[in-house]
């Protein structure tokens, strides 16, 4: 049995779509699974050096690993009029140059930052470590994510939500992709066919039983949120559109491709859908 390595984000909805396969519920013949949880930004770094088999990404990335990995249907996150958020400390106006904390530079949130404040200093941090940061006074500034956005202190104020950055810049109402996963190109074709079903059904398993599966979550100690604020990061994050893509969400991804490339993020402008795991070869190949 070949064993492959599964790596994805700590955070609750990560942890959700992935836990149908650690418990057994999900299983394939021939594979086993092993997964390992890292920040988002290690994540995305560890992708750049083809580490892992499958990997959680930040869509923002895939054009710079293209090469390497396909782009897998299934286990996504996008924002439906709500994402990452930029707080600061109540009463604060901040100045062009703003100093700020991103969870990484690689990320979505980073690439849409980066375009409407072009002059900010930015800092990188664990996401976990952003809120305290800008408490601190160590940052003027901070971008939320995960479950970050749902609760965070008092003492902070939203200055601007991405969501609303996103919807300047792609001018359509599309959906804000912001997390996705890739698949080692190297891997056989036959086999990445396999990977990509047991994912899509652990998905979809865990968005059936969702109120089984966040109890043993909760029970477990394996998210960092209680029940009320699992369920509603579920409902933003890990929902029935996360289970396998839709066309308008590739046609989010495609946008948010060509607004990178267009500001200079890219070397050019591709399709998701190109980057595709061919699920008809073994139709073909037993046809």
């Amino acid at each position: 049995m070949k064993t492959l390595t599964v790596a994805h984000s700590p955070d609750a909805d990560d942890i959700f779509m992935y836990y149908a396969i650690k418990f057994g519920w999900v299983s394939t013949p021939e594979l086993s699974f092993e997964n390992l949880a890292l920040d988002i930004e290690t994540l995305n770094v560890e992708a750049l050096k083809n580490s892992y088999d499958i990997t959680a990404i930040s869509f923002a990335l895939y054009p710079k690993i293209r090469s390497e990995y396909a782009l897998l249907r299934t286990a996504v996150s996008f924002g439906e009029g709500y994402g990452p958020k930029l707080v600061k400390k109540q009463a604060s106006k901040l100045k062009r140059n703003f100093k700020v904390a991103l969870s990484g530079t690689h990320t979505t949130n980073a690439l849409l930052f980066k375009i409407a404040y072009p002059e900010a200093r930015i800092i990188y941090k664990n996401f976990l470590e952003i809120e305290q940061a800008v408490l601190d006074g160590e940052v003027d500034a901070g971008v939320l994510i995960h479950e970050s956005i749902l609760n965070f202190s008092d003492e902070l104020v939203v200055e601007r939500e991405l969501w609303d950055i996103w919807k300047e810049l792609c001018k359509e109402e599309l959906p804000l992709p912001l997390g996705g996963m890739a698949l080692r190109r190297s891997m056989p074709i036959s086999r990445a066919i396999v990977c990509e079903d047991a994912l899509i059904q652990a998905v979809n398993v865990a968005h059936t039983h969702q109120g089984v599966l966040s109890k043993m979550l909760l029970e477990r100690n394996l998210v960092r949120v209680d029940q009320a604020t699992l369920k509603k990061y579920l409902g933003l994050y890990a929902n029935e559109h996360s289970i396998e893509m839709s066309d308008l969400q590739y046609q989010a991804i495609d946008t948010l491709f060509e607004i990178g490339f267009k500001h200079g993020f890219y070397d050019q402008s591709i399709k998701a859908r190109d980057y595709l795991i061919p699920k008809e070869y073994d139709a073909l190949r037993n046809s």
